[in-house]
């Protein structure tokens, strides 16, 4: 059975071994010049940035992959477990150091408000039993039936899984600032925690569960691990090729045209491109409840990336910082309601040389610093305002938590939501595909099995279960549920 993939980042590279496991002939076209998708890796002038996933969770997701062909993934890449997991940063000075020593945590948790201890081993219990329905349960179950997800409403109903992730928190944390911290989670896959449905609250406990790791050499040595398995088991790799449309015949897919004019046939198409994208511009045929979709589709923020390479380093950093900025749900309102690109920030401070020193020369720091903004539904010249937005950043970093930052600096460079258009084909160059709010979860999402076309498959960010490093792995392990074996 010929099988081609469409989009190489993690759900791709999956669903390539996935199916070659089935004994499929499978080629993977990617459009970018390196696999990967947003997991691509930049380089200059002796520094390297991780450009996209930074936070790895749940392993056994990356392990059980190789382990379909009989090898180990501490054979291709080194995972290295974090003890600090997040340090939260906020405007009044203190600081709250989040990470695998429970014992710690609780006390930083007392610290901030006594009370809150018993509140977060709460709030724990609570995410425990939400990871026990939403992520081992239903993660890797196929929604494209609606009986499927009818069978669910009664668990979905008890979780309180129509209940928002701030909601969740709330319900168990007083603090203002372990509130914020503790809803954080949604923005890491794209959500707005007020609206982000409370199913996404199982983070908590799949950190608690499986730790969180780095992978030595960062995110781009786990797609290198990847991709030499993959040419290792048969599979045919194309970079640099840029799938334009799906052919089809009727309601099967016979393969896809390329941007060259080249035509390749198919017996089953798997797409890891931004499922909205592959809709509204690769199918030709779109039934009714597609357009729908599309066209009522709330869409995942946007995302600022600044990559800057320091001739020093600052040892006080921790390897993952997040800096929370004066305001909260009004920032949040700007950019996913509003649209509105607004003066004051917050930021994720990714600094992969706290574990990693090759990501810079000797001496030298490393940062990754993420931004949500609003995607580009939003009227915002990105010309204009990325190198200003960029200087803001680097002004509230070296006034607060990296003294000294501009002066140091050896490179920079920025990503906006417009690269993410243009690079991933990201519908209004959203960091996370559609946005995981309840009604666009499990069955509302798109499905793994096309409606469009009875032989195309889906996998990926916008996909059942949702996005982040753990859903599009389990968008590809979905497919055990729908491939068919030669």
């Amino acid at each position: 059975m010929r099988t081609i993939v469409i989009g190489g980042g993690f759900g791709g590279m999956a669903a390539a071994l996935r199916a070659r496991r089935r004994g499929h002939e499978v080629t993977l076209i990617e459009r970018c010049d390196q696999l990967g998708g947003r997991a691509q890796v930049f380089e200059d002038r002796g520094f390297r940035f991780d450009a996209g996933p930074t936070v790895i969770t749940a392993p056994f997701l990356f392990e059980e992959l190789f382990e379909l062909f009989g090898c180990r993934l501490s054979d291709y890449v080194s995972l290295v477990a974090l003890d600090t997991w997040y340090q939260f940063y906020f405007q009044d000075g203190r600081r709250f150091s989040y990470g695998a020593d429970m014992a710690a945590t609780l006390d930083n948790i007392r610290a901030f408000n006594p009370r809150d201890v018993e509140g977060y081993q709460r709030l724990l219990d609570t995410s425990r039993e939400i990871f026990e329905i939403g992520f081992e349960q239903l993660a890797d179950r196929p929604f494209h039936r609606f009986s499927t997800m009818a069978a669910q409403i009664p668990a979905l109903l008890r979780l309180k899984s129509y209940r928002s992730v701030w909601g969740m928190v709330s319900a168990h944390i007083e603090d203002p600032a372990l509130r914020q911290a503790f809803s954080i989670p949604p923005l890491l896959v794209g959500g707005n925690p007020f609206r982000t449905t409370s199913i996404y609250a199982l983070i908590p406990w799949l950190e608690r569960r499986w730790g969180v790791h780095f992978p030595m050499g960062g995110t781009g040595a786990l797609v290198a691990a990847l991709e030499k398995l993959m040419r290792e088991q048969g599979i045919t790799i194309a970079t640099g090729t840029t799938v334009e449309r799906v052919l089809s015949q009727g309601r099967r897919a016979t393969g896809v045209s390329l941007t060259t004019g080249e035509r390749l046939p198919a017996d089953l198409v798997i797409s890891n491109a931004d499922a909205a994208h592959l809709y509204a511009n690769m199918v030709d045929t779109v039934p009714a409840s597609l357009r729908f979709k599309l066209g009522r589709a709330r869409y995942s923020m946007g995302l600022f990336v600044l990559y800057l390479g320091t001739d020093r380093q600052f040892p006080d950093a921790e390897h993952h910082t997040i800096w929370m900025g004066p305001r909260f749900q009004e920032l949040l309102e700007d950019i996913f309601e509003r649209h509105h690109l607004a003066a004051d920030f917050s930021l994720y401070v990714h600094r992969p040389t706290a574990t990693d020193p090759s990501f810079a020369p000797p001496g030298g720091d490393s940062f990754y610093i993420l931004a949500p903004v609003p995607n580009l539904q939003g009227r915002i010249d990105w010309q204009e305002e990325g190198d200003q937005l960029a200087d803001s950043i680097i002004d509230a970093l070296d006034r607060t938590t990296l003294p000294g930052l501009r002066e140091s600096l050896v490179t920079r460079f920025h990503m906006t939501p417009e690269d993410f258009s243009h690079r991933y084909l990201s519908r209004f160059g959203a960091g996370f595909s559609i946005a995981p709010i309840f009604q666009q979860s499990a069955w509302f999402r798109f499905h793994n099995r096309s409606e469009a076309l009875d032989n195309l498959l889906l996998v990926g960010a916008g996909t059942h279960p949702g996005a982040g490093v753990p859903g599009v792995l389990s968008s590809a392990r979905v497919l055990e549920h729908l491939l068919p074996s030669v």
